[in-house]
């Protein structure tokens, strides 16, 4: 059965208020905090993200995007990676629910976005 809507893990260098804010607006969004996995590895953070069915957001382009080519050649699925430029929090929030708004959850597997 496909999921329609995107579920978010924020990693620890993502602001909490982000999740404050998309969870004001109905969706789904897990932080590192809560999930008890705050100094995980980045292969850990997204290991738990593909575990829990959801997409990472994350600011360390290079370290995920060298953990996608890994799981690509390996054949293993993850729900999606959000690489966000640091920029200011309702900034970020803005072009989360773009993707939100316009994207299924289906949609979002094994991709990477850039916002």
């Amino acid at each position: 059965m496909s999921r329609l809507f995107i579920e978010l893990y924020l990693d620890e260098d993502i602001d909490v208020l982000a999740a404050e804010l998309l969870r004001s607006r109905g969706f789904q969004v897990l932080t590192t905090q809560e999930a008890n996995q705050r100094g995980a590895s980045d292969a850990d953070q997204l290991s738990y993200a593909a575990r829990h069915g959801k997409a990472i957001v994350t600011h360390n382009r290079v370290h995920f995007e060298a953990l996608a080519k890994e799981y690509a050649t390996q054949g293993s699925s993850h729900y999606g990676i959000i690489i966000a430029v640091r920029r200011p929090i309702h900034e970020l929030v803005r072009r989360l629910l773009q993707i939100l708004n316009h994207a299924a959850a289906d949609e979002m597997e094994n991709q990477i976005r850039y916002i």
